[in-house]
């Protein structure tokens, strides 16, 4: 069952994350030719990103409380969690870095999404990969 799970989780991961990858810079993506139209295109992805990102945690959360009654211990599901919230914590200092070195330029706020759907992105791969 788990290995057909991680595989359902893959196939979700590669449906939702391919058309992107291709781009390392998520702005480059939108066809906007305004920085408003830019920004509401990457306010999409994000929405996106971020869902794919819950999914993964999701599907990560139910593969550490297997891990964690399987072994009677209770430390997967609270490692998870802790690690979840660090890279919460990172995502948001590190992204407003990337958008510090603008120096409040008008393309400081495509940087910020740009670099968020980057981590997010990072993230749902790192999610999905300990479910093998």
């Amino acid at each position: 069952m788990r290995r057909l799970t991680g595989f359902l989780v893959m196939a979700i991961a590669a449906t939702l994350l391919t058309p992107f990858s291709a781009n390392a810079d998520p702005s480059m993506e939108c066809d906007g030719t305004s920085q408003v139209e830019i920004r509401e295109c990457l306010e999409e992805t994000l929405a996106r990103a971020d869902a794919a990102v819950d999914e993964a945690f999701s599907f990560a959360l139910t593969s550490a409380a297997e891990t964690d009654e399987v072994t009677g211990r209770a430390s997967v599901v609270p490692a998870l969690y802790a690690s979840q919230s660090a890279w919460e914590t990172f995502r948001d200092d590190h992204c407003d870095y990337v958008g510090s070195t603008y120096g409040g330029g008008s393309g400081t706020g495509i940087a910020i999404l740009a670099c968020r759907i980057t981590e997010a992105r990072a993230r749902t791969t790192e999610l999905l990969s300990g479910l093998d």
